[in-house]
């Protein structure tokens, strides 16, 4: 899938130190905290491995064989019913206002939708107001608390779509 250029694909080993520079870079450009968030998660430097399980994929946004960031699903930690959930989506500022988040969006809920998940869970932050809205465009509510276990108690909005 493709848009301006940019392509969406399945990540590969050879992708994980440039997807976690990008991710890093997005989140300290948002001033989220470093701790309690995706930031020290011991994933963002092995995605290839941490998604190469079943039920589990991670897209990354590539133009001219550079990454531009990337979205994951992956069943939802301590939870046994059928609900994945929306993993370190974030874009490089050169990636952002092209549609790439719907594209990005659509394509990782369809793969959740193929592998028999119900619901898509996210967590978010307050100030991610352009992530919010597309959220909000594709059709998650807002909820009272978290669900699963996802170690980020620094995120303090949560969401769920029913796909």
């Amino acid at each position: 899938m493709s848009n301006n250029n940019f392509i969406i694909r399945e990540i590969q080993p050879s992708d994980n130190k440039q997807i976690a520079s990008v991710i890093r870079e997005v989140l300290i450009e948002f001033g989220v905290p470093k701790v309690g968030t995706a930031y020290e998660d011991t994933a963002l430097d092995c995605m290839f491995e941490t998604y190469d399980i079943e039920n589990a994929t991670y897209f990354v946004v590539e133009k001219d064989g550079k990454l531009f960031g990337g979205a994951g699903i992956m069943q939802l930690q301590d939870c046994i019913d059928p609900i994945c959930e929306l993993q370190k989506m974030y874009f490089h500022s050169d990636a952002r206002g092209k549609g790439i988040g719907r594209l990005m969006m659509e394509t990782c809920l369809e793969k959740a939708k193929a592998y028999g998940f119900k619901q898509c869970y996210l967590e978010t932050l307050p100030y991610m107001v352009g992530a919010r809205k597309l959220y909000i465009k594709t059709g998650f509510n807002s909820l009272e608390k978290p669900m699963g276990n996802t170690g980020h108690f620094s995120c303090n909005m949560w969401m769920l779509k029913d796909l």
